[in-house]
């Protein structure tokens, strides 16, 4: 496969694990969009706490996937999530989505996220996000995925991301 196909490949596999409402996967997927997702308890380090974490179930043969959470300090410094670390891709990244003129463009937040003291950060489709390039293996509908977020202030925690659908929007009870 050339660069280029791999980048084109890859640009699309990266736009359909994290655009939310795709048509295709929506209509491919509709059975399990809807489907609850285990909620896993909010869970604390330091001024840091992590709630409503999910990851989405992958085709055969995606090379990524996206991790989504609400990062809330509850501190008076803030701190900023500055790499994300996982056994089930050969890396993990922080990533935004953004508009750039009329174009939806994603990339990588190489100096990490700013959680400011006392506010909420929402990793969620279509936003800021984990991205999990080059997946050892397809993750399935009801997976645990575990995720190991590093923060420049409150340390290292790791974290299981229950994955929903292939089109999940939200942990259950969000």
């Amino acid at each position: 496969m050339t660069r280029y196909r791999f980048a084109v490949a890859l640009t699309f596999a990266a736009a359909a694990a994290l655009a939310p409402g795709l048509p295709a996967w929506a209509q491919a997927t509709a059975s399990h969009a809807d489907a609850p997702l285990q909620d896993a308890a909010p869970v604390t380090i330091g001024a840091i706490e992590i709630s409503g974490a999910f990851t989405r179930a992958t085709l055969p043969n995606a090379p990524v996937a996206g991790g989504f959470m609400t990062i809330t300090n509850t501190g008076t410094e803030d701190d900023r999530l500055v790499g994300v670390e996982t056994g089930i891709a050969k890396e993990g990244q922080i990533h935004e989505m953004a508009m750039e003129g009329d174009v939806m463009k994603m990339r990588q937040l190489t100096d990490g996220l700013l959680i400011p003291a006392g506010e909420s950060v929402s990793l969620a489709p279509g936003g800021y996000h984990l991205m999990f390039m080059g997946l050892n293996a397809a993750i399935a509908e009801g997976d645990a995925v575990p995720v190991t977020l590093i923060f420049e202030k409150a340390g290292t925690i790791t974290l299981d991301l229950m994955a929903g659908g292939t089109a999940a929007s939200q942990a259950m009870g969000h």
